[in-house]
């Protein structure tokens, strides 16, 4: 599974399409307020993020102006990955008024959501600083919106687990259930894809067992305790990377990592966030 360069946006088109959506949900018909604006009137706005955070979402920030006034300016003070102090101001824009107070909130959705994900996963990284443990994230996106949110964990110095259901192969319960057994349900995935990494959960040491005679790439520890834990890396000794998923959050993700697990995946990084406090303050020229 090739992971993306760490602080690389996705492409154009992508963000696009996701601005698109944005736009169009907000937008309607026209913006009849932003029609009280003189048509030809121009002003400059300033934008401050009110929380310390780690930014994130800059380029679909950007994104959501232009589409509007391919013409305006935009002055980051700040890149993306980078932490700010509250009070910062960490953009200047100028352009056509009316542009400017059509996009704000759908350029603000973007950053203030994505830099909140950036922003979570840094303190999660910070809490397993020095054990060696990665912290990945998981599928749990807000629909439609992966790839950026991906995008945000990387800027907050964490890793992506896979982006979907087709890039690596993670067999887990259903799927062993349906298969008959775990030697089973690994054979078939090493024979219809066995390019893709291949992970599977298990839930207690007994399947552990099984997962390494099948032989495996990775194995996930669903809801292991500590003790048992502790028991796998000894028990794998390196031979297959172990990961770490269940009950994960700020208390517990430094004890996990600890323990000598190679990842930790946390499905909060982009489901349990609380968006950045961001202002947009517009003046007319």
């Amino acid at each position: 599974m090739t992971q993306p360069s760490p602080l690389t946006p996705p492409a154009a088109d992508q963000i696009a399409l996701d601005v698109e959506r944005a736009l169009a949900e907000d937008l309607g018909a026209g913006d009849a307020t932003a029609d009280l604006l003189p048509v030809d009137a121009r002003a400059h706005a300033v934008l401050t993020c009110r929380d310390a955070a780690v930014i994130a979402g800059t380029a679909w920030f950007d994104a959501c102006f232009r589409r509007l006034d391919p013409a305006v300016r935009i002055d980051w003070q700040v890149r993306d990955g980078e932490r700010v102090a509250p009070g910062t101001v960490i953009c200047r824009l100028s352009g056509h008024a009316r542009s400017l107070v059509t996009a704000e909130r759908s350029a603000l959705n973007f950053l203030q959501l994505l830099s909140a994900t950036a922003t979570l996963t840094a303190s999660y990284v910070a809490a397993v600083a020095g054990t060696g443990t990665r912290v990945l994230d998981t599928r749990k996106t807000i629909p439609g919106l992966r790839i950026a949110q991906k995008y945000a964990v990387r800027c907050g110095g964490g890793h992506n687990h896979r982006i979907g259901l087709y890039d690596a192969i993670l067999i887990k319960e259903n799927h062993i259930i349906a298969a008959g057994s775990i030697a089973a349900a690994v054979a078939a995935a090493r024979r219809s894809h066995s390019s893709l990494l291949l992970e599977i959960e298990v839930e207690n040491l007994d399947e552990l067992e099984q997962a390494l005679e099948a032989g495996v790439d990775r194995i996930m520890l669903d809801n292991f305790s500590l003790a048992d834990m502790h028991e796998a890396v000894t028990r794998t000794a390196g031979r297959v990377a172990l990961e770490v998923s269940g009950n994960v959050d700020l208390e517990t993700i430094g004890e996990y990592a600890r323990t000598g697990v190679d990842f930790v995946s946390v499905g909060a990084l982009t489901k349990h966030v609380h968006a950045v406090d961001l202002s947009l303050r517009l003046q007319l020229d």
